[in-house]
C-alpha cells in the first residue's frame, strides 16, 4: 500500500482523496454529493492550474485556460472511477491537457487549417523550441526535419501553420521599415472605378469600326479631345445642331449594339 501511494505522488500537493473518491460513487445524487464533489473540485483545483500555465503565451490568457482546465477537472471527476485502481491524477492530468488542446483547435483557430496540418504544426513549433534552446539559433527546415523525422514538406506546413493560428486584424499598425504607420487595411486594394469604363469601351470597339469616318472623328473630338459641340461644328463646316443629331444617333447605335453582343459574349 505504501508503494502504490508512493507511485501515486507526482506532485508534492498531491491531495489524498481515495476515501472521498469511494464515497462519491457510492452517494446517490442530492445535496451531499454535491457538497463532497464540490470539496474535490477544491482540493484539485490548483492541479488544474498548474496544467492551464503550461499554455499560458500561446495567444489565449491564463484565466481563460484556467476556466477551461477546471471544466476538464470537472469531467475527470466525473469519469473517474476508483475501483480500477489507478490513481485519481494519472486519469486527472491527460484528461485536463486533452481538455485544453481541444480548446486550442476548435476555438483558438481563426483560420480554417486540417487537423494534420495543426497537428504538423505543433510538432514543428516543439522542435523549433528545442532547437532554439540547444543554441543552435534559428533552425533549417532540414534540420527540423531531422529532429522531428518529418519529410520537409510537412515541415513546411507546419512552419506555414504557425502564422494560420490567429488572422491579423486589419486595423494592425505597420511599418514596412519606415517612418511613418499604416494600417493593414490601407495595404488592400480596393476597387477600380475605371475598370467599368474600360469594359464599356472594349464594348463599344467593333461598332466604332463600322462608323462612318465622319462620325468616328466628331465622337473622337467631343469624347477624347474635349471639344464643344460649337467647335466641332465649325472644324468639320456643319452646325451645331447637325453634331448634336449625329452625336445622339451614334450613342445610341453603339448602345444598341454593344447590349446585342452582350449574351452571345457570356455565351
Amino acid at each position: 500500500m505504501s508503494t502504490h501511494c508512493a507511485n501515486r505522488r507526482t506532485y508534492d500537493d498531491t491531495p489524498d482523496t481515495d476515501e472521498a473518491f469511494v464515497r462519491l460513487t457510492a452517494l446517490p445524487d442530492g445535496p451531499e454529493r454535491a457538497a463532497l464533489r464540490e470539496e474535490l473540485v477544491n482540493s484539485w483545483l490548483p492541479l488544474s492550474e498548474r496544467l492551464a500555465g503550461r499554455f499560458r503565451d500561446r495567444g489565449e490568457s491564463l484565466e481563460d485556460l484556467r476556466q477551461v482546465a477546471a471544466v476538464g477537472l470537472l469531467k475527470a471527476i466525473d469519469g473517474f472511477d476508483p475501483a480500477l485502481g489507478t490513481p485519481f491524477v494519472a486519469y486527472a492530468v491527460p484528461t485536463i491537457t486533452g481538455e485544453i488542446k481541444r480548446h486550442f483547435r476548435d476555438h483558438m483557430w481563426t483560420l480554417h487549417v486540417p487537423r494534420r496540418v495543426q497537428e504538423l504544426r505543433n510538432r514543428v513549433r516543439t522542435a523549433r523550441h528545442e532547437l532554439q534552446s540547444a543554441g543552435t539559433g534559428e533552425p533549417t527546415v532540414r534540420e527540423l526535419a531531422e529532429h522531428t523525422g518529418l519529410s520537409e514538406t510537412d515541415v513546411r506546413d507546419g512552419l506555414e501553420a504557425l502564422d494560420s493560428f490567429r488572422a491579423m486584424s486589419l486595423d494592425a499598425e505597420q511599418t514596412g521599415g519606415t517612418p511613418s504607420t499604416y494600417t493593414l487595411a490601407d495595404t488592400i486594394g480596393c476597387e477600380d472605378p475605371a475598370l467599368d469604363t474600360l469594359i464599356d469601351r472594349e464594348s463599344v470597339k467593333p461598332g466604332l469600326r463600322e462608323l462612318p469616318a465622319r462620325e468616328r472623328k466628331i465622337l473622337y473630338l467631343r469624347y477624347f479631345q474635349g471639344m464643344t459641340q460649337k467647335n466641332i461644328g465649325r472644324e468639320l463646316g456643319i452646325s451645331q445642331m447637325h453634331v448634336c443629331r449625329l452625336l445622339r444617333q451614334c450613342c445610341t447605335r453603339l448602345r444598341e449594339e454593344a447590349m446585342c453582343a452582350a449574351p452571345g459574349e457570356a455565351a
